[in-house]
């Protein structure tokens, strides 16, 4: 076999090794697939070789080509050297050019072979730098690729870690909040319960008082018929001497009978009637109600919110928070948790701990990343900072006012002590807006009660 090439085994139809290869009646052997495909081109059964007119339509399978062909492959497999690499499957030649139509290596013979008429071909010492660079692009950016992606993976399992802490402290407030309301229904119930035991001790012994009273009562009527009876049956002599006496004790005993006194009983309704709603009004009182929350996902990690997320702080070490895409990176900034529409809204912002803040309204579509935050969609005053920062306030106040009418499109800023307006935006709003904030002191936005 060795003495033969791998011409000598390729089919006529597809110039490669033989796959599946019958034998026609006139001797000439072609691969099988090949056969039927080029009986359904020609719409005749003719030989590709002598185009002889086969006489069957399903003809035998060459069983020694196949084996001699199987067994060339398979030493070709063997081999699987370089140096068998660069000669040609086909026809063990040197492979010497390129094909630019079928992008592969090809050897003379090749290129004169009828599968390859046409075809323009190149030296491969031509091809393979320009080949060689393309593919270095390609794997360059394969590299940045993988290290982009590396780096969002751990992103990622931090934003994993960050969501289990927010979550394990979330929960710990709730818990601490509803032990808080849990703790004043406790309060309630025992001063609720306590009211009426106290009633019922006070109408209790009122009532034993009575009963004292009447036992008495009792027992003088009593002592008054057993004395009478025996004076029924005495002389009456002796009846008419202590007739006198016994009518005085009747008399005594006829006063009037003592009454039921009114509002005798418990009071059910003063502890049953809208206890439910009685309970939630004194709970209003116990409670505080922020017109704006902050939202911990857009803050600056250099700042810090109060467990309530009703005031912010500046820290000198960045908080080991996620880069999501909601969360300023270049402006110390935090946004109120709710964006506003429609409507008028009104919130307090106590600055009296700051010597430099910075506070207002901008829309949800501004930029949070990088520092195209000024460019549009604020409006603002600042106390401490640059003029382009907002509207400059030259005096220290104790709070700020922001009065926000989005279907008028107003913004307005009023210190809310002396309320003295400070400024007013006026706009047309086309996008939600939120409350912002910023400030290197304590900055603490009001409850309703407090404004």
């Amino acid at each position: 076999m060795d003495s033969l090439s791998a011409e000598d085994f390729s089919c006529p139809v597809c110039i490669e090794i033989f796959k599946d290869p019958v034998v026609l009646s006139c001797s000439h052997s072609v691969c099988k697939e090949c056969l039927q495909q080029f009986w359904r081109t020609k719409d005749t059964q003719e030989c590709p070789v002598c185009r002889r007119r086969s006489s069957r339509d399903d003809p035998p399978c060459n069983r020694v080509l196949k084996n001699v062909c199987e067994s060339l492959l398979k030493e070709r497999k063997e081999k699987g050297s370089s140096e068998f690499e660069e000669l040609c499957s086909l026809h063990s030649e040197k492979l010497k050019l390129f094909c630019l139509e079928d992008k592969q290596p090809v050897c003379l013979v090749c290129r004169d072979s009828q599968k390859h008429v046409n075809h323009t071909f190149r030296p491969i010492s031509e091809v393979v730098p320009s080949y060689k660079e393309e593919l270095n692009t390609a794997l360059k950016s394969l590299q940045e690729k993988l290290t982009h992606n590396e780096k969002m993976k751990g992103e990622f399992e931090k934003t994993v870690q960050h969501i289990k802490s927010q979550a394990d402290h979330t929960e710990h407030q709730i818990k601490q909040q509803f032990e808080k309301l849990h703790q004043f229904l406790r309060d309630e119930e025992e001063a609720t319960i306590t009211a009426l035991r106290e009633e019922e001790e006070q109408k209790k012994q009122m009532m034993e008082e009575k009963l004292e009273k009447i036992n008495s009562l009792i027992s003088a009527v009593s002592y008054s018929i057993k004395d009478m009876e025996e004076m029924m049956k005495a002389s009456d002599v002796c009846f008419l001497k202590k007739f006198p006496v016994s009518m005085e004790r009747v008399q005594i005993s006829s006063q009037p009978d003592p009454q039921t006194p009114s509002g005798a009983l418990i009071d059910v309704p003063r502890y049953l009637g809208n206890l439910p709603f009685k309970v939630w009004k004194k709970m209003q009182n116990t409670v505080q109600n922020t017109p704006v929350i902050l939202d911990p996902n857009t803050a600056h990690p250099l700042l810090i919110l109060s467990d309530d997320l009703t005031s912010v702080s500046w820290s000198d070490n960045k908080q080991p928070v996620p880069d999501n895409p909601e969360r300023f990176d270049i402006y110390r900034f935090v946004l109120g948790s709710e964006g506003f529409n429609s409507g008028t809204h009104c919130w307090d912002v106590e600055v009296k701990e700051s010597l430099c803040w910075h506070l207002g309204v901008t829309t949800a579509s501004n930029q949070r990343k990088g520092d195209d935050c000024f460019d549009t969609g604020l409006w603002s005053v600042q106390h401490g900072l640059a003029d382009y920062f907002g509207f400059p306030v030259k005096q220290n106040l104790q709070r700020v006012r922001v009065d926000l009418d989005y279907d008028r499109g107003t913004v307005s800023f009023s210190d809310s002590v002396t309320n003295t307006r400070l400024h007013t935006y006026t706009t047309t709003f086309t996008d939600t807006v939120f409350p912002f904030f910023y400030s290197f002191a304590p900055l603490r936005i009001l409850p309703f009660d407090s404004q």
